[in-house]
């Protein structure tokens, strides 16, 4: 007998329907015709012991117990789905063969491979079982994926990843959230105080972002622009290009602060020659970005229809799972396989026939076109989401349904235009000694782009309104040598802007491109453009999960700091709230799963830190943690409600 084990039901019995029938429906499984049998867990239906499971005297808090590390790791059933778990046992012991149908990631190979292990399943029947990859629940792709199965022991790196992930976590929250709770409660703090090795640095960015703004104080800065004439009167605008003799009234960041410098400028050039010293004029090509990874799509979700990370990958789930519009939504990843070419003439001619604004998309995109996207080096267990070949036309979506799908479908298009063209004209002149610049795109073909054609938004400033005049201009045929004259010199007054506070597309972004947001530079020289806070399938869950513990709060599109998140970072150590330390962790798991380093990489040293971290908490003070006081019963029930929520 063989014995499917998919991740969930929904997934289960896309794989029934691709197999032999007449099937019958038991609790818990199918029974296939030729006696195979198709089962599945309900997501992790095991979980990481809680310490009092090692030894009963952890049940209370002690910072005697800490740190508490497991010599012999347990996992134990979850008790809402523990009736499914007794199905599987029964199951995976008459199977002659097991073929693993997690999802296509880490976690949904860690899921299947920890009940397989959990029932000590024989070292033969282990190295035998098979791989199967579904990342499209619609039948013809199913029936793909059971054409090709792999070996389970190809993946052992992913599982192995989502273990040494799984490990940490319990590790880093049970210790350092049991040492601060502890220490908060002597200064008053009679709450538990949550602390996770992803969740407390993003809480981090958050509140040092709120300083920064809070702490902020605007300068001046002023530029100078050059208004220039031709010969045959054409009229265009240069930036002024301070020199190095220019620096003692400049700030870090190149802006001159010295008005009576820029005035003396503006007072030089006025009715003076320009001299064109240098012009550069290129035709570019700039090709449309990739398909989606979740992060991408919920990043622009949040900017153009303002939904939160959460919303979005809920929104997913049910493209996916309920319609079978998309393909499997948990994805890192932004490539598809080159095979995958194939079925995007019958997908661009399915979405050309829909009754939505995207059909005129299809209906000009041309499926012979083949952008970088397609490139099976880039693609580990899944791909990037895109559209599959199911039509949505006799779907009743939603309207938050209607618009992620939208964003996917234009985006999957994107691949099928050629690219956006301009010339790039960059002009150098010399107007009194000094130095100006004009740099100019003009458009020559539209490509991908006219896909993304959207009303422009007025600019909310001054700042914006001179930039916009700069980088838009059309800028006259030049030549090297030419003499033209400044009609007049302007001086553009202009103030710092404090940093913009967090929004649900920034805070995502930061997570996803954690580098430039980490101090230590041998850490970020260890970081790749893509390593990041958390996962794909994660990152959603931990915004909100600082929202439901009263750390974060919504001001309208803004992210903000609660006063007992700002508290609870002051009262840490600055380690555990920078994301330095985390995010060379993630940057370890990937590492993990791509057998570029071992389980031992990432725990030895996690150890090590922990127990420091533990000791430290007791030099912090916590003195500016609000008194928060309430009966023991509910002190019991927070505690009970922290240890069954993810510890990250």
């Amino acid at each position: 007998m063989k014995l499917y084990i998919a991740e969930k039901p929904s997934l289960g019995r896309a794989i029934a329907a691709a197999l032999p029938k007449p099937q019958k429906n038991h609790q818990g499984y199918i029974a296939l015709a030729n006696g195979d049998v198709v089962s599945w867990c309900i997501g992790h239906i095991l979980e990481q012991a809680n310490p009092e499971d090692y030894d009963p005297a952890f049940k209370k808090w002690q910072m005697g117990h800490l740190p508490i590390v497991p010599q012999q790791w347990q996992l134990k059933p979850k008790a809402q789905t523990r009736s499914q778990l007794t199905v599987l046992r029964k199951l995976v012991k008459q199977a002659d063969e097991i073929i693993h149908a997690g999802d296509p990631d880490r976690e949904g190979q860690l899921l299947v491979d920890e009940v397989i292990d959990f029932f000590k399943v024989s070292a033969k029947k282990k190295q035998n079982t098979k791989r199967l990859l579904i990342s499209d629940l619609n039948l013809p792709a199913v029936q793909r994926s059971l054409a090709n199965l792999q070996s389970n022991q190809l993946f052992m790196p992913l599982s192995i990843s989502a273990l040494a992930r799984s490990r940490a976590d319990w590790l880093y929250g049970i210790n350092l959230t049991r040492a601060y709770t502890l220490q908060g409660q002597k200064a008053g703090f009679n709450s538990v105080l949550s602390v996770g090795r992803v969740q407390t640095p993003i809480l981090g960015l958050v509140v040092r972002r709120q300083q920064e703004i809070d702490h902020f104080v605007a300068k001046d800065f002023y530029d100078v622009h050059a208004h220039l004439q031709t010969s045959n009167q054409a009229q265009f605008i240069a930036k002024w290009q301070p020199s190095e003799a220019c620096q003692p009234h400049m700030d870090e960041e190149g802006r001159v602060i010295n008005r009576a410098l820029a005035e003396n400028v503006v007072r030089r050039i006025d009715h003076k020659t320009a001299e064109v010293i240098s012009v550069i004029e290129q035709q570019k090509n700039q090709v449309a970005a990739l398909p989606y990874s979740l992060s991408a799509l919920q990043i622009d979700a949040a900017k153009i229809y303002s939904l939160n990370a959460k919303l979005v990958l809920d929104v997913c789930q049910a493209l996916y799972e309920k319609h079978k519009l998309v393909t499997y939504p948990r994805s890192d990843c932004r490539y598809l396989p080159t095979e995958h070419h194939a079925q995007a003439k019958g997908i661009i001619a399915m979405l050309a026939s829909a009754d939505e604004d995207y059909a005129k998309f299809a209906q000009g995109a041309n499926s012979a076109l083949k952008s970088k996207t397609w490139n099976n080096a880039k693609v580990t267990a899944h791909h990037a989401i895109i559209p599959t070949e199911k039509s949505a036309n006799k779907l009743s979506l939603n309207p938050f349904e209607k618009q992620v799908y939208f964003l996917i479908v234009r985006q999957y298009l994107a691949q099928f235009y050629p690219p956006y063209q301009y010339n790039q004209c960059r002009v150098e002149l010399l107007i009194a000694g000094g130095k100006f610049l004009a740099n100019a795109k003009t458009p020559i073909a539209q490509g991908w782009k006219v896909l993304f054609q959207r009303a422009k938004n007025k600019p909310d400033n001054a700042a914006q309104d001179n930039d916009e005049k700069l980088n838009n201009q059309l800028l006259p045929k030049l030549v090297k040598g030419e003499q033209i004259l400044c009609r007049h010199g302007e001086l553009i007054s202009r103030m710092t802007q404090a940093p913009k506070q967090f929004t649900d597309a920034s805070l995502l972004s930061a997570m996803t491109g954690i580098a430039r947001f980490v101090s230590d530079n041998e850490i970020k020289k260890l970081l790749r453009e893509n390593d990041g806070l958390g996962t794909e399938a994660t990152r959603a869950g931990i915004i909100d999960l600082l929202f439901k513990r009263d750390y974060l709060q919504r001001q309208g599109k803004n992210i903000n700091a609660t006063v007992i998140g700002t508290s609870l970072i002051n009262a840490l150590p600055v380690a555990a709230t920078m994301p330095d330390m985390t995010a060379h962790w993630e940057a370890t798991l990937t590492n993990i799963s791509e057998k570029k380093s071992r389980y031992e990489d990432l725990i030895t040293p996690l150890t090590s830190t922990i127990a420091q971290m533990v000791k430290q908490s007791e030099q912090q003070s916590f003195a500016q943690l609000p008194k928060v006081a309430f009966k023991r019963k509910s002190k019991a029930k927070k505690q009970s409600t922290w240890k069954k929520s993810a510890v990250k």
